[in-house]
């Protein structure tokens, strides 16, 4: 299927997400050009305009999910330190990402915005801190990735500035100097990013975490985004080690901490927030400062479980994140909602969360936390046409009546379409913009490389001995 000037999904069930979370057991949703124009009841009545009609039946409409925390390099090291914690999963990573270059980069990052577009991903954020000396512009070759498989892409330009000699968790050879992160930051934004309504890539500025980077670059990295007008991201509160490491060197909570540096706002939101107490919820709330909420990682590193249900409660934006394919290998967003739902309930209770609440964490919550959500996160006329439609009429879904359930509490269902600004990315649970088999086969070179280069054999099974 190619875009068609006018195109009309008819006889699905329709979830909105709009502000009254309208619902449709049967509707229609008609496209034109990169723009909802009609969403409603029934089937579609042809008004005589020459219109491709997709019989949808059978399927949900949802908008298009939003991941908001990602490390697309991560991919090329799928799978290594499996057992450990965060700090200990860094210690052992960092210097093998410290030979990343813009090939790994660039094959890592197609691979995994082609899995997150299978997983009903239209919109993905990603937050890239290592830039290695003779790495080439890996942030580039990411930009390229996002074009190439057609997603909507807000990647923030991070930066490491407080090495292993100076009391941080990186070592040396991967940080860089807090002049040269400011001039290429700046450069990044004012070469790549566009706010117009209709954008495909914007540019977010992070600086990587408090135990990674020093108050001068936090500040500075918040006066240059504000001056800019772009977004702040960085990781907090994610363990309890984090906790300890902030109150031994800085005395302080990790948000106490960033809010002593400017660092709340509507233009900020922080990845994890796990462990967030009530003083920080409501100073949270109170400036309406934003959480990815990333639970699949969370527990792969036994971080422990975010206290979505307080922190929506407080009315802080939440969206949700898959993280980076290191410490979530299986990068399904939609998989993220079906966390999201189980770990809450796990935490407090069978009411903590609803399906429905699971899937707004994955929509128009995400688009909040993106600071787009005046262009996407809902089926709405005016409204950006990123839009997927699952199928829930095979055997995996038989009988659950209620599809927004089967969505979210089920497994993966088939992707029948979807659409990123009305162009079909997937198609009948195939990506259609690359070949899956080539973006997987230049992920395994890439990641055989990487560590090759780390371990002086190559291989994975040398790698890992």
């Amino acid at each position: 299927m190619v875009a068609a000037q006018r195109m009309v999904l008819d006889g699905c069930t329709v979830a909105t997400m709009d502000p009254s979370r309208t619902e449709h057991a049967v509707g229609h949703v008609v496209i034109e050009g990169a723009r909802i124009v009609a969403v409603g009841p029934g089937r579609y009545v042809d008004d005589g305009s020459d219109a491709v009609v997709v019989d949808a039946a059978g399927c949900l409409a949802t908008p298009g999910l939003v991941n908001t925390h990602h490390h697309l390099y991560q991919w090329a090291t799928r799978g290594l330190a499996v057992d450990a914690t965060l700090f200990g999963w860094l210690t052992e990573l960092y210097p093998v990402w410290g030979g990343i270059d813009e090939d790994v980069v660039g094959a890592a990052a197609a691979a995994g915005l082609g899995w997150l577009a299978r997983t009903g991903c239209t919109t993905s954020m990603d937050h890239h801190y290592v830039f290695p000396t003779h790495g080439g512009d890996v942030l580039g070759a990411e930009i390229e990735a996002a074009r190439r498989i057609g997603l909507r892409f807000l990647v923030t330009r991070g930066s490491m500035d407080l090495g292993q000699s100076q009391g941080g968790l990186p070592p040396d050879h991967v940080v860089e100097d807090i002049d040269a992160i400011l001039a290429a930051t700046a450069a990044a934004v004012d070469e790549h990013h566009d706010a117009s309504p209709e954008s495909m890539l914007r540019i977010g500025v992070a600086p990587c975490s408090p135990f990674s980077v020093t108050a001068d670059l936090l500040r500075e990295s918040a006066a240059l985004a504000r001056d800019r007008g772009v977004r702040l991201h960085t990781h907090l509160a994610e363990t309890v080690d984090e906790e300890h490491y902030c109150a031994q060197r800085f005395g302080q909570t990790p948000l106490a901490y960033m809010e002593s540096l400017g660092w709340l706002g509507e233009d900020v939101w922080f990845a994890h927030g796990i462990h967030f107490d009530d003083v920080a919820i409501k100073a949270l709330a109170a400036t309406g400062t934003g959480v990815a909420h990333c639970p699949s990682s969370n527990a792969r590193l036994g971080a422990g479980i975010a206290r979505t249900r307080d922190l929506r409660d407080a009315g802080v934006p939440v969206g949700l994140g898959v993280d980076g394919a290191a410490s979530n290998e299986a990068s399904s967003l939609v998989e993220e909602a079906r966390h999201a739902l189980l770990f809450a309930r796990a935490r407090g209770g069978p009411e903590a969360l609803s399906v429905r609440d699971a899937l707004e964490l994955a929509t128009i919550g995400g688009a909040r936390v993106l600071g787009w959500d005046d262009q996407l996160g809902s089926l709405e006329p005016g409204k950006l046409a990123d839009l997927a439609l699952w199928r829930l009429d095979g055997l995996g879904h038989a009988g659950i009546v209620d599809p927004v359930a089967a969505l979210v509490l089920g497994s993966q269902p088939p992707l029948e379409l979807l659409l990123v600004g009305g162009r079909p990315v997937v198609e009948r649970d195939r990506l259609v913009t690359a070949d899956e088999r080539s973006l997987a086969a230049q992920a395994v070179s890439a990641g055989e490389r990487l560590l090759s280069r780390h371990h002086g054999a190559s291989g994975y099974i040398s790698a890992t001995r």
